[in-house]
Order: C-alpha cells, then structure tokens, then sequence
C-alpha cells in the first residue's frame, strides 16, 4: 500500500503503543498478538471476524505514520524489543530490512514457500532472500499505476474528457509534458499537475533499475532514465506547472478541495485519498486513466515477523490468513487496495469494479492490466536513502530556489554520499 506513502501521510495514531515486547499471553489463556501498521490495510473487519473464529487470540493494531513506524521498527530490531509481532514492511523499504532478516522469522519453516504460487512472482520475489530460501514476508497489496485527472478542468482548457481519448494524448511522459504546455496556455491559473516529486517516482517506477543495479551496486549517476526521469519532472516545475505540493500533505488535500490542480499519478491505494482530499463535491469530476509509458509500480507491503515476538506460530497462521486470496479480494472491495496475487485481481467480479466516485471509472480492469504489464524497479538496500535527496532537489526546483542543473549537480553529490 507506498512508496505506500499516501497512506503514512493520512494514518494517525489509533492505538497506543504498548510497551515490551511483541504480545503476551494473558491469564485467561489467550494469546495477544500485535500488528504494527501505517495507513488503513482494512483489516479492521478482517481482525474481528479472525478473532470470533479463534476464541484463544486477541489482537490489537497499532497504526501511526510510515516514517515514524519505520524509524520505530529499524530502533525496535536493533533494541531486541518493542516490536510488533506481526510488523508491514513497504516495499521502498523491504531492502533495507532484508538487510537484517537475521531479526526476524523465516516464514518458510512454517510453510510459507508452499504458497508463493498465489503471488505475481515479482512481488514473491520481492519479499524473499537468499534465492528464496528466506521468505521475510507474505504480501498483501500492490501499487499499479494510474493516471488521475480533472474532467471539468480538461474540458475547460479544450482537452478531451474521455478517458479513452484522454490516455491517447499521453502514450510517453514526453507527450505528457506537452499536453501539460497546453493545458497551461489555456488555463494558467490551474496547475496541470500536483507536484513534480510523483511524476519522477512515476517515471523511475516504470524501470527495472533506478538507483542501484540489481547486484546493489549504486548507479544513479551513469544511469540515464534516472536523469530523464528528473529532467522531465524539472521541467514541469520551471515552468510552474506543478502545484510544488508536498504529496499527501494537508496542503495537498487543500488544493484538491480548491480544484487547484488537475491530474496526479494514482495508484491504487490514492484513490481513496484523493476522494477524502477533494470531498463530495469534486465526485464525478475526478477520473482515472492508464499512466504514460505504461504499467508501473508504486506501493504494496509484506507482512513480516520480527524474532522477538513469543507466538511466531500464531502470527503466522495470522498473517497467511490476512493475505490469503479471499481476504485480498475482500479488502479491495472495501478499500480499493489492488491484490497481488493473479487469481484475485483476474477475477472477474474484481476486474468489473467501477469506482461511482471517479465517474464511474473501471478501476479493477484499469488497475489490473497495469499489473500484468509491470516489471517492478529494483530496490536496493539504500534505496529509501537515495530517494529523498532527488525528491528534495525537485521541490527546490519547483519553488524557485534553484536551477534544475544545478539541483541536479547538487543532488548527485548528496546521493552518492547517501549510498555510501
């Protein structure tokens, strides 16, 4: 569910954090098992059904911010306590944490290998190592690209409004860049898009190697649809035709109540942000089209379990259960979360979902052929390092505070050190 980093964004705190070590066993017998969250995985209804089904469980979620869980989760395995016993591992991040699968369960010896053919095998893989013989995590959704944008501000500024011929306008990011120059002369109090940082991570999610090779060497500075990917972003934000908005921020929620801009990359997991962003007015003017240069993907988590719990077993047969096919189908119906695993999203009640709010906007056929279409970028270990300093350069572009080559310049520096 990304980078599912809508998700961090919009998540508060609902639960208390409890203290110690994964969950206990109370002395009426049951077994407590904590699931540490960022974002709505929509398992709340799952969660009370799993626990009227098993008597001797008790769960409690705890749900905070992505950057904060990840900070609390890296201080947490390093600590040897206060972990969750079932813990979401994004997958921007994944790397990072396979790097010490040494703090947590292998899932294979208690079965898990014998489920990795309900997964699409990229994202298996992803959540694997040591050529699969460590299953650090089980998956739950995945991110395949969108496109969302404005029907009323389309129109408008003389463009198509059907989402047919609206994709036809942008078969590459190039042409996206110029229907972007048309919209503005147009309509140049509106911004075309919401913040360069999401067509960069759109661009680079649409390659298999972006800052680091898949041996984890760092090649960033040699590799060219790195560049492409932030010049063409660059360029939006020159020309001021990004909003310069912080993704998923409360400013970013206040423009998409003020129609302020009017497109913005979605997989999706956004749809249902940008629904609570932009409120019940702006229903039927939002839709959602294929992105440029084809499918891509941004988000999607793995349930893991860190060593320090007590009942690696129980949260095991949790976690197999919460992403087992018929959850997964469930949970998109409700959240619009995209399953990752073939079977589900090739169903075809999934793949006849309508989205009533972006204009009725088939979402399941959208989405799903955007995930048969991917090859998912390689993520290194650092990759959750690196990242943010190109999306920094971007902002400083975009606001006026520096040229985007020497942002760029800049940029390079800092990641190379940041790769280190």
């Amino acid at each position: 569910m990304s980078t599912r980093l809508v998700g961090s964004i919009a998540a508060t705190l609902v639960m208390v954090l409890a203290a110690g070590c994964g969950g206990s066993s109370e002395a009426d017998g049951k077994v407590e098992l904590s699931l540490g969250l960022f974002s709505d995985f929509g398992y709340d209804k799952l969660i009370e059904e799993y626990q009227a089904s098993h008597s001797n469980i008790k769960i409690e979620q705890r749900k905070v911010k992505m950057e904060q869980h990840n900070t609390q989760l890296a201080t947490q395995l390093a600590g040897g306590r206060g972990a969750a016993d079932i813990v979401a591992l994004e997958e921007g991040v994944v790397s990072q944490f396979r790097a010490s699968k040494d703090k947590f369960v292998n899932l294979a010896e208690y079965g898990a290998k014998d489920l990795k053919d309900q997964w699409a095998g990229w994202k298996w893989n992803q959540g694997t190592a040591d050529g699969g013989e460590f299953v650090l995590g089980l998956g739950t959704d995945m991110g395949s690209l969108g496109l969302c944008y404005r029907r009323d501000l389309f129109e408008a500024a003389g463009l198509p409004t059907d989402r047919e011929a609206v994709a036809k306008l942008w078969p590459t990011w190039a042409d996206y860049s110029k229907v972007a120059d048309q919209f503005t002369a147009k309509t140049p109090n509106v911004k075309f898009v919401d913040t360069g940082r999401n067509v960069y991570k759109a661009i680079l999610d649409q390659t298999e190697e972006g800052y680091f090779a898949k041996d984890d060497s760092y090649i960033a500075e040699k590799n060219d649809k790195v560049k492409t990917a932030f010049d063409t972003a660059a360029a939006l934000g020159t020309k001021q035709q990004t909003g310069a908005l912080e993704p998923f921020s409360q400013d970013w929620n206040v423009a998409l109540k003020q129609g302020s801009f009017a497109t913005t990359t979605c997989p999706a997991w956004a749809l249902a942000l940008i629904k609570a962003g932009a409120g019940d007015a702006a229903a039927g003017k939002w839709d959602v089209t294929t992105a440029p240069g084809g499918g891509g993907n941004w988000g999607g988590s793995f349930l893991a379990i860190p060593k320090q719990g007590k009942h690696p077993k129980e949260a095991y047969e949790l976690a197999k259960w919460l992403t087992a096919p018929e959850q997964q189908k469930r949970i998109f119906k409700e959240t619009g979360n995209l399953p990752s695993q073939p079977k589900v999203y090739q169903d075809a009640e999934v793949q006849a979902t309508v989205n009533e709010y972006f204009n009725k906007a088939p979402v399941g056929k959208i989405f799903a052929t955007s995930a048969e279409s991917l090859k998912p970028t390689y993520r290194g270990t650092k990759d959750s390092k690196v990242g943010p300093v190109f999306a920094t350069a971007l902002t400083r572009v975009e606001q006026g505070k520096q040229p985007a080559a020497d942002a760029w310049t800049q940029a390079l520096k800092e990641a190379t050190d940041a790769a280190k």
